[in-house]
């Protein structure tokens, strides 16, 4: 995990207390914990429905990816922060909507991040530009010799962020889960509600479009 996320913190998570006496004696905390992270996401989301610790493990495996999700898609670090919050806080309200109905809760999330920063950009009417000391998007086995090449990777890097900021938005959404949380079209299909065979064709007609973006930036 990057400083950046280690920097944020979880949102405060407000349930109501299970009702009901326990018939069993209470699981020590730690114990407990390392239950809960066992266990799948649909059986998590349904306890979390009361149960604040079951909502704080799935809070804890998906707010790295959402936090990348969101900074991608807005562009700085304090606005990316305040999203991701809002994300898991707009999560943990409507978790009794989510059932298991062939959709992964990893991508009832990003539908709701998607939502959110489409919301975001709609209430600003802007695309930030994004720093280069700021930006985290991963070079897989780049390995840096020189300043020279750092500082080439640095704004190589720059202007492909620069290049999705100029693309609609769902092929903003599409370019930074293909990318950055480098997921499968069937993946994305379930996040974005298209068929495997629409993300493939959107994917190539993004590319395209993508490259004659970058050529237009210097």
């Amino acid at each position: 995990m990057s400083q950046t996320e280690r920097r944020f913190e979880q949102p405060a998570l407000e349930v109501s207390a299970v009702d009901g006496d326990a018939q069993a004696a209470p699981i020590p905390e730690s114990d407990a914990t390392a239950h809960l992270a066992n266990q799948d996401d649909v059986s998590l989301a349904r306890q979390a429905r009361q149960n604040p610790e079951a909502f704080g493990v799935l809070y804890e495996r998906y707010v790295g990816a959402i936090y990348r999700y969101v900074y991608y898609r807005v562009g700085n670090i304090e606005d990316a922060e305040d999203l991701t919050a809002r994300v898991f806080m707009r999560a943990l309200k409507h978790v009794h909507n989510y059932h298991d109905r062939g959709v992964p809760f990893s991508a009832w999330l990003y539908r709701i991040a998607h939502n959110v920063v489409a919301n975001f950009h709609r209430d600003n009417r802007r695309h930030p530009s994004v720093p280069l000391d700021d930006a985290q998007m991963e070079l897989h086995d780049v390995h840096h010799d020189d300043a020279d090449s750092k500082i080439d990777v640095d704004w190589q890097r720059d202007r492909l962020i620069r290049a999705i900021r100029l693309l609609p938005e769902d092929r903003q959404q599409l370019v930074v889960l293909k990318f950055v949380e480098q997921m499968q079209n069937a993946e994305i299909g379930q996040i974005m509600n298209r068929s495997e065979g629409a993300v493939k064709s959107l994917y190539h007609r993004t590319l395209a479009q993508l490259r004659e973006v970058l050529d237009r930036i210097s």
